[in-house]
Order: C-alpha cells, then structure tokens, then sequence
C-alpha cells in the first residue's frame, strides 16, 4: 500500500499541492519556510514587483549557495587528502628508518 502523504505548500502566494513520502515532509516544509524569509526580503530590501524576478532571485541565492558549499567541501577535501599524505610519508620514514 501507498503510504503518500498528500500536503500542501505555499510559496509567493501561491498554494502547491503535493503528493509526497511522510519522510519527506519535514524538509519540504523547512524549504518552502526558507523561500518565503528570502521572498519577503528580496520584497522589502528591493523595488521589485514580480513574484517571478523575485522567485528567480531566490533560486539564484539557494543555488549558489549549494555551489558554495559543494566547493567549500572540495576544498576541505583536497587539504584533508595533503595531510594524509604528509602523514603518511612520515610513518613511512620513521618506519623505515
């Protein structure tokens, strides 16, 4: 049996109905919250009327900042792997030795 949970969502006024996983919900919830924070201050810090230029700018921040993060992350990794690295060579000299 399905176990869908059927929700709704709204974002810049406008209602979504969604079929969804219950484990899904919290999520979903938690993101539609982000957008209409980031809605409601493109809204007020900027002159703009459209609901869509506005949507777009806040698929603009979200997207960045998943790149941001994705490269944050590489970085992180690159310095992780120069470490192991290091450290190897040094075991393997003071073994060695």
């Amino acid at each position: 049996m399905d176990d869908k949970l059927r929700i709704k969502i709204s974002i810049a006024d406008r209602v979504y109905p969604l079929t969804i996983d219950p484990s899904q919900e919290e999520g979903l919830r938690k993101a539609a919250k982000s957008i209409e924070g980031l809605v409601k201050q493109f809204e007020q810090n900027y002159a703009v009327r459209d609901k869509q230029d506005v949507l777009a700018m806040c698929a603009l921040q979200f997207a960045s900042q998943l790149e941001q993060k994705s490269i944050d992350k590489e970085r992180g990794d690159d310095e992780v792997v120069k470490r192991l690295e290091a450290l190897n060579e040094l075991l393997h000299s003071q073994l060695s030795s």
